[in-house]
């Protein structure tokens, strides 16, 4: 099987990451038009949170159903379908007429947004089989995802100060054009020619597990430990293990859990939740401080994290090349360690003074991630058959959405605890206000300012006092678990060779017919 990548192969990844760059402009830009499509559309607090959370849930929800699926009818074709769904579904949300309509419409982009990712993966995957360029495209891919995430917020100030709120929306929408205009042409087709029919039973128990985990988590670490959210996480971990236990007796399971028996697999899968867990759990945090206790409004906050972004560009694109002299196992872990300096450089921020350290330790951290996700991502991809990549390529998606999830459910919950215990109510205020400082720092901020002068100015000192401290823990707690889940790493992933030296991964079945089904695909 040819190994080499052309310039063929280049100017398809680049149709792939321009979509990628321009969704991930459109995830974040919401953050921004909120308040304002809010009061246009007389959405209140609980519909507000539907509008910012469905997106999510669907897309968690289907990744595993789309990844298999992708490798059932052809990925190509999956990404093509998705592309026109996430268009369409756009369109429909800039000119939603009611919160239920935006409410409706942010599912249809999370069912069409998880088609896109495993979709994307699997034909990298497949177009870039040497492992080292096959590296470089996916950091080339994951850059262009943070490079959306740090466009987002300037994207959305600038719109929002000369259209609509709906035109954030619409962002997305000429790279789904162009996708599917340059895709039939430029991007191959694959799919598993053997395999068979998707179990339905098998995607409902899917969505059954992680629709309830991922909404348990969020709304724990929303407003703690409360008897539903929690219910809602047991029965999506019972669900969880009836699925897995589905899988493990289907001759063709929707998800293929022979996948964890390859060592390097289920080492760097784990190593990106545990590390998404502990590591981006810890933006909610920062961006409340730039704009909580700072004061900074949300397209300064923006700016004020783009250090941060650079460091994980500039890792992303590094990482790869790196590999060619050091094992994947020293940079991944090595990179943790890099990631923890940052973490302890958070954690002795002070709440008046330390803006320049927060931004720096911001950045230190994202540096050091830079090969946990580049080389993470390559080697959960590259270790699985290539029949199996979209699915690979779903289960990596997942793994971090479920640990960015479970990092500000159980990091976030442990800052508040440590606000509460910390934070001082002075004489005089009442007792609404009280309870609301007593809750979190926005309640406290809110609080303050319709107190009296000084009054106002001792809760809001005290309030910030303790969300720093909040925030110390969570940052130390942070360090000392990723320093153990490096050293796991690096044992787990020692025997891996540098990318010069690993094998490419062969179809675990039937490899002509595999090969038949891309030698039929448009030769463009």
């Amino acid at each position: 099987m040819n190994t080499t990548a052309g310039r063929r192969e280049w100017i398809a990844l680049a149709v792939l990451a321009l979509p990628t760059l321009l969704v991930s402009i459109d995830v974040f830009v919401l953050l921004l038009a909120l308040p304002r499509l809010s009061t246009d559309l007389h959405a209140g607090s609980t519909a507000q949170l539907w509008i910012m959370d469905v997106y999510g849930f669907m897309v968690a929800g289907f990744l595993i159903t789309m990844g298999t699926l992708g490798d059932r009818i052809g990925r190509r074709r999956l990404l093509l379908i998705g592309a026109a769904g996430f268009g369409a579904a756009s369109v429909l949300a800039a000119y939603s007429t009611s919160a239920a309509m935006l409410i409706a419409a942010r599912a249809l982009l999370g069912v069409a947004g998880a088609t896109l990712a495993p979709s994307t993966l699997g034909l990298i995957g497949n177009m870039f089989t040497d492992p080292r360029r096959r590296a470089v495209a996916i950091s080339v891919w994951m850059a262009c995802f943070m490079s959306g995430a740090a466009l987002g917020p300037l994207v959305a100030g600038v719109m929002l100060d000369h259209f609509w709120w709906g035109s954030v929306f619409l962002v997305g929408v000429p790279a789904m054009v162009l996708l599917l205009v340059l895709g039939p042409v430029l991007l191959p087709e694959f799919r598993d020619a053997g395999a068979g029919r998707i179990d339905l039973p098998s995607v409902g128990l899917s969505l059954a597990a992680i629709l309830p985990l991922v909404y348990g988590l969020k709304e724990l670490a929303r407003s703690g430990w409360h008897a539903v959210p929690a219910a809602s996480v047991v029965a999506g971990a019972v669900f969880g293990w009836v699925f897995v236990r589905r899988q493990c007796r289907l001759e063709d399971p929707l998800l293929d859990v022979r996948l964890f028996a390859r060592r390097a697999f289920g080492a760097a899968l784990g190593s990106m939740m545990f590390g998404t867990m502990l590591m981006g759990a810890m933006m909610m945090f920062i961006a409340q401080y730039f704009q909580l206790v700072h004061g900074l409004t949300p397209l300064t906050a923006g700016l004020c994290m783009l250090p941060g972004v650079g460091g994980s560009l500039v890792s992303f694109l590094v990482s790869p090349h790196l590999t060619r002299w050091v094992r994947p196992a020293y940079l991944i872990g090595g990179g943790m360690g890099v990631s923890v300096c940052g973490l302890l450089l958070i954690a002795q921020a002070g709440a008046a003074s330390g803006l320049a350290a927060v931004m720096l330790g911001f950045a230190i951290t994202n540096l050091g991630a830079g090969p946990m996700v580049t080389l993470g991502t390559d080697l959960v991809i590259g270790s699985a058959p290539l029949e199996r990549a979209s699915s690979a390529g779903a289960l990596n998606e997942t793994s971090g959405e479920f640990g960015f999830a479970l990092g500000i459910a159980a990091l976030g919950s442990l800052g508040t605890a440590v606000y509460r215990a910390r934070v001082s109510v002075p004489a005089g205020v009442p007792a609404g206000a009280a309870r609301a400082a007593h809750d979190t720092l926005a309640g406290a901020t809110t609080a303050a300012a319709h107190l009296p002068g000084r009054v106002g100015a001792g809760l809001l000192t005290s309030a910030r006092e303790a969300f720093m401290s909040g925030m110390h823990m969570a940052a130390t707690v942070s360090a000392l678990l990723l320093v153990a889940v490096a050293v796991t790493v690096a044992t787990l992933l020692r025997d891996v060779h540098p990318a010069g030296e690993r094998e490419t991964p062969e179809p675990s079945e039937a490899p002509t017919a595999l090969e038949a089904e891309a030698a039929e695909a448009p030769a463009g």
